[in-house]
């Protein structure tokens, strides 16, 4: 397989993940903060195959799509870990950090509350017992690689 085929593989693979998430939330499963955060970088993985399309399997796109996986499989540990409470996850979606002790008045007091916070310390839909988080972290791993297989095959040929 040429580097480039490679490339549009692993690419292909972010576009997949990136509308499986879409459709999760079409069929109700509301995205955390950090469910979206893993998404980014999976659009720059998209990109990367799209510019490989353009302008030929360059090695700085192989780069940029690597790095986009790796990014979306760390957060994507980073979001497990905090599903399964190995450590805190941000305030603003956890609810573990911030205490009633350092609120204001005006805070407490407020009407003014999100009313549809979706928890990233709650695991929505489970595979396998594996959430949504683990299942793009460990796929996201394997798109890693195969765009380091790509970047490390010598034939550049994108025919």
């Amino acid at each position: 397989m040429t580097r480039a085929n490679l490339m549009y593989l692993a690419a292909a693979g972010s576009l997949a993940l990136l509308l499986g998430a879409f459709a999760f939330q079409l069929a109700g499963y509301a995205p955390c903060q950090m469910c979206i955060w893993q998404r980014w970088p999976h659009g720059a993985a998209v990109a990367a195959g799209a510019l490989v399309v353009l302008t030929g399997p360059l090695f700085i796109w192989g780069l940029a799509g690597a790095l986009g996986a790796l990014a979306t499989a760390g957060i994507g540990v980073y979001h497990t870990g905090v599903e399964q409470g190995w450590w805190e996850g941000p305030a603003s979606c956890s609810g573990g950090s911030s205490s009633m002790a350092e609120m204001t008045g005006a805070e407490l007091l407020s009407l003014d509350t999100p009313v549809n916070i979706v928890m990233c310390d709650e695991v929505a839909w489970a595979f396998l017992g594996l959430s949504m988080a683990s299942w793009n972290a460990i796929i996201s791993y394997g798109l890693m690689l195969l765009w380091i297989v790509a970047l490390r095959n010598k034939e550049v040929s994108s025919a």
